[in-house]
């Protein structure tokens, strides 16, 4: 007797999807829109400096987003909690073609972001 598995009575196309999304979707002029660098250049939540994430100096990133922070009317946490999820969420989006040497500026600055919030 042969063993048979359960059917969850879904229809497949025998096609085998790989799992990942486009990176980017197609404007009227050709050009790929990333929803994610559309983000960090418009944010709800904090106004950034423009090219902050460039930056080769960890302690001036942190700067850059504890002021961005503190003066936004419109985020929704704490001024601490919005710095760490903005770098956070560029470090995961961005951080796939950065160089290894600015995804290390942007961990340090995940610290001194710590010691500028005060929060050691």
């Amino acid at each position: 007797m042969v063993a048979r598995r359960k059917t969850t009575g879904r229809k497949t196309t025998g096609r085998k999807s790989s799992g990942r999304r486009s990176a980017g979707r197609k404007t009227a002029g050709g050009k790929n829109r990333r929803w994610s660098a559309e983000v960090t250049r418009r944010s709800d939540a904090l106004d950034l400096e423009q090219s902050v994430f460039k930056s080769s100096d960890p302690h001036k990133i942190a700067l850059s987003l504890k002021r961005s922070a503190e003066r936004s009317k419109r985020r929704k946490s704490a001024p601490y909690r919005s710095a760490v999820s903005m770098l956070t969420f560029y470090m995961n989006r961005a951080g796939k073609n950065l160089p290894q040497r600015q995804l290390r500026v942007l961990e340090r600055a995940k610290g001194e972001l710590r010691k500028v919030f005060g929060r050691e």
